[in-house]
Parts: structure tokens; C-alpha cells; sequence
């Protein structure tokens, strides 16, 4: 009976996922208002269009570019051996470029967004990345999902966004009604642990996969969403959704050459090429709101110019409405997240981010905060070649946190302790911070011992009684100091104050693991750490008994805190914590105060 019902439950999910495009055809009224026109024509073509949306066909070709070097350099043509995706402008008040270098390898390009650089070859299946035999008889790694992105015009309009997301939710409800059928006939597999598809047949992976390969198509708000939880670990994110969002982070769908071009035109001017000596239509990187191509300028400088998605700013609203939607229709969202508060936080954090003239002002800004800073590089803004939805900057290279993670003990420690450094400078000192923990916007340059710091798009304010009380918390959390964690608490809007004791209990143990590494001088050995299965264990507590959202300021700066220690955890880094939230909080100067001693002296 109990089987019954679920099957039931799935099959209303199938109807509520179908519902939404039948739902959206009503609302958009560009292809009715075709067929009452007789413009059949159109009408056909719209529905084409949308059916190809919506089964994941490809309006384009593959990409077809080759990273290949030209086979002689000294050529005097140098348009001979160029690779295809490199186009030249010759400018009569100039000699010919020289042929350009190749671009950087995969482990090392550099760019202005938040993912991976892209591997060049792409298709569109998710195929296992097998490894080379190794000559030493040891089993082989297991082989690692790796999507190869397709060249494929962005959905730009409201109606194919809306029937692209009702295509997903209608996906996922036949995928879980399959996965439900199979259980029926053969069992539930077995439920361990680590293997969280054993209980909800939402989360099989072909459902998993349904889901990247949609948001990959779409990008745009519910790809950066997706990308903001790739970098949780298994405790907070259900293993296959994990997996889903790895191969997300990845990057992307590029858009046609025709489709650039066309936003080129639009954002810099129809003689944007005027400025280049040369342009490489193969994209660096592909992110959720933009994509990223090398140049060159005139004057010789390489640069990194990043190029929004076309629509993907003015459907912020309506991308957030419709990921709610099937968020609701998992029910797999705690009551206790309050998702209509994330949501909201989450809708202007984006339309900051598409704002590209916010971005190059806050980049410009960072530059001087870490002019004098040791170990840390913000590339130059090219003004005139950027704009709302165009960014140009120096183009730099560097590896992201997870390759640094392959480099000796000594070198991660050193990465590990200045992006903490950064972290707790850019709140207490900056009260000014780049939100984005993504791993590949720190891009550690091997040969000058630097972090490039890249994508300043989430970068905000904090006020500074927040930042101030959220100090002395911190100080709290440190020292074990129960009554300071429950009153700075309350004073920045954690708790309402009518909280039950376990509520209080989970809230200040959750203070208390976070605390940890700060705790006791000496180096904390992040190697060892199990801070965030502890503190999952704890937020399924709050979840259920928390009165009060978190306040708006805690969403991106909980995020940044959490991308600061997951990435020390996967460096493996060892860190004087202890050392490095002393020295900032030495020099902070409270509202207040003139100065304070915390929980029993910070100093110990």
C-alpha cells in the first residue's frame, strides 16, 4: 500500500511537471498571437524551436577547435597554421600580428568567471574520462564524468527559458517515475551512508544527469545556483546531485560565433575589432552568466573579455521563480531553510552579478585594498573595451584550489593560510568581500609564488556594527564562550530569542565546531577535520526548530566562510588560525570601543 501511494505521488509529480508547459504555452502569447494572425509560418518555426529546447537538440554545430600551435612561427603569413577559432584584424596603421602563442594549457588558463577552463574537445554525452596505464601494477582510478560542452545558442527569450525549465520538471518526474517502476520490480537497493539515491528514487543518477545537462543548456541564474553548491561536500549536498554539479561546474554550452558576435556589436560597437589585434572564438571558460575569450589588443597586452549570455540579466526574476518551482516539487527542501528568504537574497546577489560596470568598479577597488599586499595580484580593467555586459581585463594564469591540492605539503599550507588571511582581512579590516568561494577564481601561480584573484562580480559591503558584532561572535566561538555566542546571536538576528534549549544547544555546538580551528595556537591540521559532517549533523537540529532566517548578510558571507575552509580542507592545509584572527583583531577598532578583550583574553 505504502509502494501504491508513492507511485501514485510520482505520477502527480509527472502531471505537475507536464502542467508547466502546458501552463507557460498559455501564458506566453507570442506563438498563440501567430496562429490568430494565420502567420502559420512563424508558428511552425516557433515550435520547432521550442521542441528542440526542450529534447536538448543543438541549434548550431559542435565545436570544432584545436588548441594545435602553428607549425612554424616564423612564418610571414600569419594567418598560416593559425588555429580555426583565432581570427586576426589586420589595421592598415600597423603591421601584420605575429601569429599568436597557443592558448594555455587546460590546468593553467586563466580567465574572468568562476568555473574551469574547458577542455576543447566538445561533445555533448557524458563520457568516462579514461586514464593512460600506469607502468607500476597498481588498479587504476576510477574514471571521472566529464561533460563536453556543445556550441549552442543561449534560450533568451521569457517563454524558451520557462519551457526549458518545464521540460526539466517533466524530465524528472518520468525519471523518478522510472526509478520508482524498477524499485517496484527489483527491489530498493541497498541504503548506506554514502548513498543517498538508496533513499529517494528523485535522486538516481539519470535524474542527476538530466539535471546537469538542463542547466548546462539554460545557464543563466539556475546554473549559478548550481555551481554555488558544487563546492559542498556529501554531507550537505545528496552524493549524486553532487556529482550532477560537479560536471556543471565544469562550465557551460558556448554560444554560436553569429550569437557572440551579435553582443559584441551591441555592448562595444560595431568597430570593436578596431581595438584587437586578434580574437579566439574559442571560449577560456564558460560560466553561468557569461563566457570568457582571449585577446589581444593593440598594444599587445593579452586580455580576458567576458561576454554575457544575452537575456540571461533580465530573466533573473523569472529563472528564480521557476528553480522555486521544482525545488518545491522535490520536496526535498527542509521547511527550516525558509526557501522564499534565499530565494530573494539569491535574486539580488544576481542582478548585482550581471551587472559587469559593478564588477570592473569593484575589481578596481580590490586593486587598491591589495596594492601593497604580499602574495596577491587583481589584473588591470580594460575600460575601453568593456561595458554593462562586457568585461575586459589582463588576462593571468594560474591553477585553481583543486590542482593546487596535487603540490607538495609545503605549498598548500602556504595557499591554505593566505586565502584564510584574505577571507578574514576582507571582512574585519576591508568590511569589503568577494563572496564567490569558487576554487577557480584563486588561481595560484606556481613560478611568482601569487594568488590571481579573479571574478569580483559577488563582491559586497558589510555594515559596520554586523561586522563588528560578528567579530566579537567569532571571538566567542573560539574561546568556548556559551552566553557572548547566544547575545551577539540575537544582536545580528541568528536567533529570535524565543528559542527552545535544543535549538540554543545545536546552535552554539554548531558555533563551537566552526570555532575549532581558531580554538588553540599552532597550526590547525585541516587534514584531520570533520567540521562539515558536524556541523550537517547539527543543521538538521536548527533546521527543524530555527524561528528566524539567518539576516541577509549572512547567505554570502556563510558562503565565502564555507569556500575558505573547504577549500583548507581540500588542500589538506595545515594553518595557524588561531594566529591569524589575533593579528586582525588586534588592529580592529569597535564602533563602540576604542578596543575590547573578548571571552576570557583572545590573546592566549
Amino acid at each position: 500500500m505504502v509502494v501504491s501511494g508513492r507511485k501514485g505521488k510520482d505520477i502527480g509529480r509527472l502531471a505537475k511537471g507536464l502542467s508547466l508547459i502546458a501552463k507557460e504555452f498559455a501564458k506566453r502569447s507570442s506563438i498563440l498571437q501567430s496562429a490568430k494572425n494565420g502567420d502559420f509560418e512563424a508558428l511552425l518555426k516557433n515550435a520547432v524551436v521550442a521542441a528542440t529546447d526542450l529534447s536538448g537538440l543543438t541549434k548550431g554545430t559542435l565545436s570544432q577547435f584545436s588548441n594545435t600551435p602553428p607549425s612554424n612561427p616564423t612564418s610571414a603569413n600569419p594567418t598560416a597554421n593559425k588555429p580555426d577559432s583565432v581570427v586576426y584584424f589586420n589595421h592598415h596603421d600597423q603591421p601584420p600580428p605575429p601569429p599568436p602563442q597557443p592558448p594555455p594549457p587546460a590546468n593553467n588558463a586563466a580567465s574572468t568567471v568562476d568555473v574551469e577552463v574547458l577542455d576543447s574537445r566538445a561533445q555533448q554525452p557524458l563520457e568516462p574520462e579514461t586514464q593512460s596505464p600506469e607502468p607500476q601494477p597498481q588498479p587504476p582510478p576510477p574514471p571521472l564524468q566529464r561533460r563536453k560542452p556543445r556550441e549552442r545558442r543561449v534560450p533568451s527569450t521569457p517563454f524558451s527559458r520557462a519551457l526549458g525549465f518545464a521540460g526539466l520538471g517533466a524530465g524528472l518526474a518520468w525519471g523518478t517515475l522510472q526509478e520508482s517502476t524498477k524499485r517496484l520490480i527489483y527491489g530498493t537497493p541497498q541504503s548506506s551512508p554514502g548513498n543517498q539515491s538508496a533513499v529517494s528514487p528523485f535522486l538516481s543518477p539519470q535524474n542527476a544527469e538530466r539535471l546537469a545537462l538542463a542547466l548546462c543548456r539554460m545557464r543563466g541564474a539556475a546554473l549559478k545556483l548550481g555551481q554555488m553548491l558544487s563546492i559542498q561536500d556529501e554531507s550537505l549536498v545528496p552524493a549524486p546531485i553532487l556529482a550532477a554539479l560537479d560536471i556543471v561546474r565544469q562550465g557551460a554550452d558556448v554560444m554560436p560565433r553569429a550569437q557572440l558576435n551579435q553582443v559584441l556589436d551591441a555592448e562595444l560597437g560595431p568597430g570593436w575589432s578596431s581595438k584587437l589585434t586578434s580574437f579566439d572564438y574559442e571560449p577560456l571558460a564558460s560560466a553561468s552568466i557569461g563566457q570568457v575569450h582571449r585577446a589581444v589588443t593593440k598594444d599587445g597586452m593579452d586580455v580576458a573579455i567576458k561576454i554575457q549570455y544575452p537575456g540571461v540579466a533580465d530573466s533573473i526574476g523569472s529563472d528564480i521563480e521557476n528553480v522555486k518551482l521544482l525545488l518545491d516539487y522535490t520536496n526535498l527542501i527542509p521547511k527550516g531553510l525558509y526557501l522564499e528568504r534565499a530565494m530573494k537574497v539569491a535574486k539580488e546577489e544576481l542582478s548585482r552579478e550581471c551587472n559587469y560596470e559593478l564588477e570592473a568598479e569593484s575589481q578596481k577597488r580590490f586593486r587598491d585594498l591589495l596594492s601593497d599586499a604580499q602574495g596577491f595580484y587583481v589584473p588591470l580593467v580594460v575600460d575601453d573595451l568593456s561595458s554593462k555586459r562586457v568585461l575586459t581585463t589582463e588576462l593571468v594564469s594560474g591553477i585553481p584550489i583543486d590542482k593546487v591540492a596535487l603540490l607538495n605539503q609545503e605549498t598548500r599550507n602556504y595557499v591554505g593560510r593566505k586565502l584564510l588571511e584574505l577571507t578574514l582581512e576582507e571582512l574585519f579590516v576591508f568590511r569589503f568581500m568577494q563572496t564567490d568561494p569558487n576554487w577557480s577564481n584563486f588561481l595560484y601561480d606556481e613560478a611568482t609564488n601569487i594568488i590571481n584573484l579573479i571574478d569580483f562580480g559577488a563582491a559586497r559591503d558589510y555594515p559596520k556594527t554586523f561586522v563588528d558584532d560578528y567579530l566579537r561572535m567569532v571571538v566567542a566561538c573560539a574561546n568556548g564562550d556559551r552566553d557572548t555566542v547566544i547575545e551577539m546571536s540575537k544582536r545580528l538576528g541568528f536567533l529570535a530569542g524565543m528559542e527552545s534549549e535544543v535549538m540554543l544547544e545545536a546552535h552554539v555546538q554548531a558555533g563551537f565546531v566552526v570555532g575549532l580551528p581558531f580554538a588553540k595556537p599552532g597550526g590547525y591540521d585541516f587534514r584531520a577535520s570533520n567540521i562539515t559532517q558536524s556541523i550537517s549533523n547539527l543543521g538538521a537540529t536548527m533546521l527543524q526548530h530555527r524561528l528566524t532566517p539567518p539576516p541577509d548578510e549572512a547567505y554570502s558571507l556563510h558562503r565565502k566562510l564555507a569556500g575558505a575552509f573547504l577549500a583548507c580542507i581540500k588542500l589538506g592545509a595545515v594553518v595557524p588560525c588561531r594566529e591569524l584572527l589575533l593579528a586582525v583583531y588586534e588592529r580592529h577598532q569597535f564602533g563602540d570601543e576604542g578596543g575590547e578583550i573578548l571571552s576570557s583574553g583572545l590573546a592566549s
